[in-house]
C-alpha cells in the first residue's frame, strides 16, 4: 500500500503543478478578451484568432484543470445528502463513484476523443472562420484533460481505500490554514 500511497502523492503533485500553471491561462484569457475588445470598439479592428484564442484557453483551464479540481476536492457533489452520514460511508460513497462513474466516464471521453485528435492533427485542421486557428491543440486537450481527471481518481480511490485502512488521515478533510483539518473533521462529524 506504501508504493500505492507515493504513486498518489506523484499523481496529486503532477495535477498540483498542471494546476498553478493553468491559473495563468485565466489572466491571459481576461487580457486578450480586453485587447480584443479595446481594438474592435476604438479602432474597428476584430480578429477571430483572439476570439478562437480565448476559447482555447477556456478549454484549457476547463480540461486541465479537471484533476487539479478533483484533487482539492471541489467537485460539485450532493453534500446535503452525504452530509448526512459517517465519514467511512461519504469515503464508500466516494470509492464507489470513481470506480463505477468517474473513472469509466474519463476514460471512455479519453479514449474517443484521442481519434479525433489525431484526425485532426493528420488533416492540420484549422478553423473555418477567416483568420482562425489551428483545430488540432485545443482537439489534444481533450484527452489530455481526461487523462489527469483518470490518473486524480486513481489517486483519490487509492487514498479512499488507505484511509479505511487507518494509514492516513482523512483525504476529503478541507485543509484550513496552516494545513490544519477543520474542527469538525478533527471531531469525526
Amino acid at each position: 500500500m506504501q508504493f500505492l500511497l507515493r504513486v498518489s502523492g506523484l499523481i496529486d503533485a503532477l495535477n498540483e503543478r498542471i494546476g498553478k500553471l493553468v491559473y495563468w491561462a485565466v489572466l491571459a484569457s481576461v487580457i486578450v478578451s480586453t485587447v480584443n475588445a479595446s481594438l474592435r470598439y476604438s479602432i474597428n479592428v476584430a480578429s477571430n484568432a483572439w476570439l478562437e484564442l480565448q476559447w482555447y484557453l477556456f478549454d484549457a483551464v476547463f480540461l486541465l484543470c479537471s484533476g487539479y479540481t478533483l484533487l482539492k476536492n471541489e467537485h460539485i457533489r450532493i453534500d446535503i445528502v452525504a452530509g448526512r452520514f459517517s465519514r467511512r460511508t461519504q469515503t464508500w460513497i466516494d470509492i464507489i463513484g470513481t470506480v463505477f462513474f468517474l473513472l469509466p466516464m474519463a476514460i471512455a471521453i479519453m479514449w474517443m476523443s484521442w481519434p479525433v485528435f489525431m484526425d485532426s492533427w493528420i488533416e492540420q485542421e484549422s478553423s473555418s472562420n477567416a483568420g482562425g486557428l489551428i483545430r488540432w491543440p485545443v482537439k489534444l486537450l481533450i484527452p489530455v484533460g481526461f487523462f489527469l481527471l483518470s490518473i486524480q481518481g486513481i489517486s483519490e480511490l487509492i487514498k479512499r481505500v488507505a484511509f479505511l485502512r487507518g494509514l492516513i488521515p482523512d483525504p476529503a478533510a478541507k485543509q484550513h490554514s496552516h494545513g490544519a483539518p477543520p474542527p469538525e473533521a478533527e471531531a469525526g462529524v
